[in-house]
């Protein structure tokens, strides 16, 4: 067993016994190379098994391990312990979403909001015979914008969807340009008709959060500015208020 211990600082909540959110202090040794996903998996394994958080492949590539880490969202399987530098690691789940238990969150909601966005592509013609094909320079205007792995951190930073529960937010406002950015893609007018209005692309003030909290270091603001720029230019008459 290592000779260094680092405090976990867990907040722990159960609706169904617990009438408010609480911390509890775990202790755990410290291994060279040991991730925070790693030290919630050895209290679970070996402390508390009662303990409730997600996680599944453990490579920064399913997304479901996002929490809120010593002051700032990351994913616990990409987060190393010692570059935290600090003995006590604080945790808390993803903020402006419902605790179902511990770190877990409920996740409905953000996924009616993605699907709400047709996330796919609407090419507008007949099937080809072989594929729908795509220049190099095309495909380039993708960089950054296929990496997203919808883990929720950028959600859980932005301030507006602490305020606005029907706010699409920057997640799901990134997919959408994503797909408004592809070159196969012929749904531009239908995309910024789902976007717009007050709950879409004009609810977002532009505070950078999303983009400072994403740990696959995107740009969700700028995405966002995208597809506001792209309603303007194609004229839908959408704006804050709607339909105008």
């Amino acid at each position: 067993m290592a000779d260094k211990q680092v405090i976990f600082k867990i907040q722990r909540f159960d609706p169904e016994t617990d009438k408010k959110p609480y911390f509890k202090e775990y202790s755990v040794p410290l291994i060279d190379g040991m991730t925070v996903l790693e030290g919630l998996s050895y209290i679970q394994e070996h402390i508390d098994g009662s303990i409730a958080f997600r996680s599944s492949c453990r490579a920064g590539v399913c997304g479901s391990c996002g929490m809120h880490i010593n002051g700032a969202y990351r994913l616990a399987c990409e987060t190393q312990i010692a570059n935290l530098e600090s003995d006590v690691i604080t945790i808390k789940p993803l903020a402006h979403m419902k605790v179902l238990k511990d770190l877990i969150v409920d996740l409905e909601p953000f996924w009616e909001k993605y699907r709400s966005v047709k996330p796919y592509l609407i090419p507008g013609d007949p099937n080809p015979e072989i594929e729908r094909l795509q220049t190099q320079d095309e495909r380039e205007d993708l960089v950054g914008m296929i990496d997203c792995i919808l883990c929720g951190c950028c959600q859980a930073a932005c301030t507006m969807t602490g305020t606005d529960e029907e706010y699409l937010g920057p997640a799901i406002l990134f997919k959408a340009d994503r797909f408004a950015k592809d070159s196969r893609d012929h749904a531009l007018k239908e995309r910024i008709n789902l976007t717009g209005g007050a709950h879409g692309v004009w609810r977002c003030h532009t505070i950078y959060n999303c983009q400072v909290a994403c740990p696959k270091k995107l740009d969700p603001t700028g995405a966002i500015a995208d597809l506001k720029r792209k309603s303007i230019d194609r004229g839908t008459r959408i704006s804050f208020w709607g339909k105008i």
